[in-house]
């Protein structure tokens, strides 16, 4: 049985998608997005917030050197998942206008930079809960049902491919720099929190149809440029007191997946490995063609991210950013994600199949 798993993943991501008349087909109906800036592709362009990338130096390697309102120089974690899986890119923003009649039928992107699994983390950003979001899939779906009809609504909604990228706000922008969190609440006990309404979260799509979700881990958050400027005093190490608070975290998450997926035996769940892939990267960029992984792209490297200094007016942003693991202080560059993304395909082709 292994071996035929195996043969059938190898044969997936040798072929890609399959072929039907000479056109190619995804191999699931839709994708759906859920969290945080990883993946968000624009929603946060809709309302007012700090929160936002809709501008230069934004989008300056993406298609048509657009800023979409992704937080990156081109493709995030979102697009490259979708592309694997056979689309030509992440499905578009659900506050756009775009997310629509048929369009609707290839799923919808809810993700909103800033968010969480813990809605006080999206509150501090005026931005879209996790819970809202959900509440927004709800609205999805009856609109679908218009589309496409409860028969083919129902079969797009149980064969999609559903992410879940949240957490690293929980824990970076809040849970590490709020005293009414770090000095009530362990690290342990902070990730038990979160990891409960990852559970809940869950079961609150298992009840609305989902059978295929992929959940991200949380990054090595001690790594980023961000978090060596503001904890580690710019010594240039990673953070180590932070890694160990995700690692943490990320051996809880591990945990609840396997009782989610003995809970539920129609369910196909797997955690999207993100620290590994990242901390290799950043602790050795220079095997992966990097030359540097302490400061990102943008600006100086050191601080900048968002409208705080990421903008059309900093100074010092690089030529390259594929040079660079990061594209400003808190997110990957276009070439970071693709290597994640490419760390996991086998997780990602065994929800997929």
């Amino acid at each position: 049985m292994m071996l035929r798993c195996l043969l059938l993943l190898a044969i997936f991501f040798l072929t890609g998608p399959t072929t039907h008349g000479g056109e190619s087909r995804p191999v699931v109906p839709a994708v759906f997005l859920f969290g945080d800036s990883l993946v968000d592709v624009g929603n946060n362009d809709y309302f007012l917030t700090v929160a936002k990338a809709n501008f230069p130096p934004y989008g300056r390697d993406f298609k048509n050197q657009v800023a979409t309102g992704r937080f990156g120089n081109g493709k995030l974690l979102s697009d490259i998942i979708a592309e694997k899986v056979g689309f030509t890119g992440s499905p578009p923003p659900y506050l756009g206008m775009r997310a629509s009649g048929q369009n609707l039928m290839t799923g919808a992107n809810f993700a909103s930079a800033g968010s969480g699994y813990y809605d006080p983390t999206a509150l501090e950003f005026k931005v879209i809960p996790l819970s809202q979001q959900l509440e927004y899939f709800k609205e999805y779906k009856s609109k679908l049902t218009v589309v496409a009809g409860n028969s083919q609504s129902h079969a797009i909604i149980s064969g999609a491919l559903y992410i879940i990228s949240a957490g690293s706000n929980d824990f970076g922008p809040n849970y590490y720099i709020n005293p009414l969190l770090f000095k009530t609440l362990t690290v342990d006990q902070f990730a038990d929190l979160i990891v409960s309404i990852f559970s809940n979260t869950v079961t609150q799509l298992h009840g609305m149809g989902a059978r295929r979700i992929g959940v991200f881990s949380l990054p090595p958050l001690g790594c980023f440029p961000l978090a060596i400027t503001v904890f580690g005093h710019g010594r240039g190490g990673c953070v180590s007191r932070l890694n160990r608070g995700s690692q943490i975290y990320n051996k809880k998450l591990n945990i609840a997946v396997n009782t989610l997926s003995r809970q539920y035996h129609d369910l196909k769940i797997a955690v999207l490995d993100i620290y590994t892939p990242l901390y290799n990267i950043a602790n050795s960029p220079r095997s992966q063609g990097f030359i540097e992984a302490r400061r990102s792209c943008c600006a100086t490297g050191t601080i900048e991210t968002s409208v705080f200094l990421c903008n059309p007016l900093s100074i010092g942003t690089c030529p390259n950013a594929t040079s660079y693991v990061y594209w400003d202080v808190a997110h990957p560059s276009e070439k970071t994600n693709q290597l994640i993304v490419d760390s996991f395909l086998v997780e990602l082709g065994s929800l997929a199949a």
